[in-house]
């Protein structure tokens, strides 16, 4: 095991996942599929891209400042054309709800914001 396993990063995408899946079935009590569908895809478009980043870093462990300063320029571009093509490939689907899009977006987002409230 290299720790990777059970650091704070792979809890954080845990909880991503998780709030992810609540606000889904939020939706899914409260309204249709395409609000369902809709807020899924807003999850995914920030935790594939987090998720991205996080393996960056974690391929640079163990090397000198440079390369992890390196890595950290590369994953967080990565992750920004990462989070491009995710809303411009889901912005092709038709009947997407823009509202649970954002909702689930920005509730995968906000698990780093309640990470550090909780550290």
């Amino acid at each position: 095991m290299t720790g990777w396993e059970s650091s704070a990063v792979v809890k954080i995408l845990g909880y991503q996942v998780l709030i992810i899946v609540l606000v889904a079935v939020g939706f899914a009590l409260a309204r249709d599929g395409r609000w369902v569908l809709s807020s899924v895809l807003g999850g995914v478009a920030a935790f594939i891209p987090n998720l991205y980043f996080a393996l960056r870093i974690h391929k640079s462990s163990g090397q000198g400042a440079r390369q992890v300063l390196n890595a950290f320029y590369l994953g967080e571009s990565g992750k920004l054309l990462l989070t491009a093509v995710s809303f411009i490939i889901i912005f092709q689907i038709p009947n997407l709800e823009i509202f649970p899009l954002l909702a689930g977006y920005v509730a995968a987002l906000s698990v780093f914001w309640f990470a550090l409230l909780m550290r």
